[in-house]
């Protein structure tokens, strides 16, 4: 899946949540100085930031397949190789980085398989590919009560639960099937507090993601009534959204 929004719509909605795994995955990616990184499905460039603030803008290279993205991601971070690629054809040499990385990407793939496999042969042999992706299929992620909300006025609703990866253990087996040796699953958890209700709904209505055209495609009254809904089934404000993503780590 492309996003076809603006940075600044991606950071409201679901940037104030990845920007909290970003340091985390760098973290199972166990990355240090002097080594190379590829951000894959970069995005704005949530995850670019740390691998900069680790590595160095030279030793970073990020590709998304959203021209807007792309776009955000090399004004924020000059210096840093920012191109236009899909997770499954990377404009990259064999074994050009120490590790590539990808979070909250691998469900979005048109192909997750290949886009693993594309990611380990850009990266040097021994080196390190890791990933990680909401729990949405255990209901551990961040949208879980917007969706829960959605199903209430539209029981046929498709979420984002059946994606790849988005089931405990999937993301580990999708690895395992694209080549990768040594894989480590784990999990990795986040908390983000609302200041109020209208903090946490106001980004659903931006168009981002899956539940961004859930909402764009509901006429006003069906729209009021999920944002009811919702309100209904979130704590008084100040709240705090607590969330889990499924990680893996592998050799190529």
């Amino acid at each position: 899946m492309s996003f076809n929004v603006e940075a600044a719509a991606y950071d409201g909605f679901m940037g104030r949540y990845s920007v909290l795994l970003s340091p985390q995955l760098a973290d199972l990616a166990r990355l240090h100085a002097g080594q190379r990184a590829l951000d894959v499905g970069c995005g704005p460039g949530a995850l670019t930031t740390e691998l900069v603030a680790r590595l160095g803008a030279a030793a970073v290279a990020a590709v998304d397949p959203s021209e807007p993205f792309v776009a955000a991601a090399r004004t924020r971070h000059p210096g840093v190789d920012v191109r236009r690629a899909s997770a499954d054809r990377l404009p990259f040499a064999g074994e050009a980085f120490d590790a590539s990385l990808a979070q909250l990407v691998v469900h979005f793939m048109a192909d997750p398989v290949a886009g693993l496999v594309e990611m380990a042969r850009v990266t040097r042999r021994g080196g390190v590919v890791a990933a990680c992706v909401w729990d949405h299929g255990g209901e551990g992620g961040p949208l879980r009560v917007f969706w829960q909300a959605a199903r209430e006025i539209e029981p046929g609703a498709h979420d984002e639960s059946d994606l790849p990866g988005t089931r405990e253990g999937h993301l580990a087996e999708l690895f395992e099937a694209a080549g990768l040796h040594d894989v480590e699953a784990t999990a990795l958890t986040i908390a983000r507090e609302h200041a109020t209700f209208e903090d946490w709904w106001e980004p659903f209505t931006r168009g981002v993601g899956p539940a961004g055209s859930f909402v764009a495609r509901l006429d006003p009254d069906r729209r009021a009534e999920l944002r009811g809904r919702c309100q209904t089934a979130l704590p008084t404000a100040p709240f705090t959204i607590a969330a889990r993503a499924w990680a893996a780590r592998g050799l190529a």
